[in-house]
């Protein structure tokens, strides 16, 4: 495409779902089943720690803040992909694409902040019990909090405005969402400082994620001594160290192979490995730990029969 009606496109397109008025029908509704279970799993125990008084500590309100960043990173992607099932052409304008780059991106970089934060908190509790409530105190949780959203916040906002400033030379998407990188490719630019700076970006939040791991290794060390001490870390840790796998997992997939990947994949493939951190993640991470933490698994039940009497 000519730089001219590069610098004139409002518009891109989308791969969309290539099949059948029928068998979209089946996916909307499979579609719409998930992102309404997705809403009723976070909602749940967003209310709940909300609620229940026995649930205002650290450890569960951080719970809360990614449980709302679930619902967060959900909302960029599902009322577009449920209005694209059911439309023709699959496209988003340029500001709508930018927005949902934002939005997702940084839902993905704010559970790594969260993940890093809830293990801090767990490192506090079990090593220095002691000090927990003179170290985590609302000042500290506060700050935690908004370390865990600007941050992450921050620099997508940083890596949009570099791609906005490159000069696009196309307007086609291969995927079923806008993706920073999808944008970059489409550049007639330079794009050095876009790499640096999304590297950068990338090797920090895999630092989180080894700050996590040594944390937790840590963690077990100091537990081998005690079996109340081993079940109490295995009881708090185990559902991070999963949703860490799950997020860390599905996120390196989705960079690498946007950025590496085969265009010998079967479309389908694609799309479901594309979806993989949007669908596993925020569905499963509340369950994971409204099943596992059994304080917060019997608030959960007293909330809910306390709340259906009829």
């Amino acid at each position: 495409m000519p730089i001219d009606e590069a610098l004139n496109t409002s518009v891109f397109s989308l791969s969309g779902i290539s099949a059948t008025w029928e068998n979209r029908y089946i996916f909307f509704c499979i579609t719409f089943l998930c992102y309404t279970l997705i809403l009723s799993v976070n909602l749940t125990l967003i209310v709940t720690v909300v609620l229940r008084r026995t649930l205002h500590e650290p450890m569960y309100i951080f719970l809360c803040n990614l449980c709302v960043n679930c619902l967060y990173g959900s909302t960029g992607f599902y009322p577009k992909f449920l209005a694209d099932l059911l439309s023709e052409p699959h496209v988003i304008s340029y500001a709508g694409c930018i927005i949902q780059v934002l939005v997702i991106y940084s839902s993905v970089l704010c559970d790594f902040s969260i993940l890093t934060v809830m293990a801090y908190d767990r490192f506090v509790a079990i090593c220095r019990p002691l000090e927990y409530y003179t170290v985590m105190t609302k000042k500290t949780v506060t700050k935690l909090i908004m370390f865990s959203w600007i941050a992450p916040v921050s620099c997508m906002s940083f890596l949009v405005v570099f791609s906005s400033a490159l000069t696009l030379c196309g307007s086609k998407i291969e995927k079923l969402y806008c993706e920073n990188w999808a944008i970059v490719r489409l550049s007639c630019s330079s794009k050095t400082a876009y790499n640096v700076f999304a590297y950068m970006v990338i090797l920090t939040y895999m630092g989180h994620a080894f700050f996590i791991l040594f944390t937790y290794m840590k963690l077990f060390k100091s537990s081998i001594r005690s079996i109340e001490d081993r079940k109490k870390v295995m009881q708090t840790c185990t559902p991070h160290l999963v949703s860490l796998v799950n997020v860390t997992v599905a996120f390196l997939f989705d960079t690498m192979y946007s950025r590496y990947g085969s265009r010998d994949f079967p479309q389908g493939l694609r799309h479901f490995m594309a979806l993989e951190f949007l669908v596993v993640p925020p569905l499963f991470n509340p369950l994971i730990y409204g099943l596992k933490l059994r304080k917060v698994r019997n608030e959960v039940l007293r909330f809910m029969r306390s709340n259906v009497k009829f």
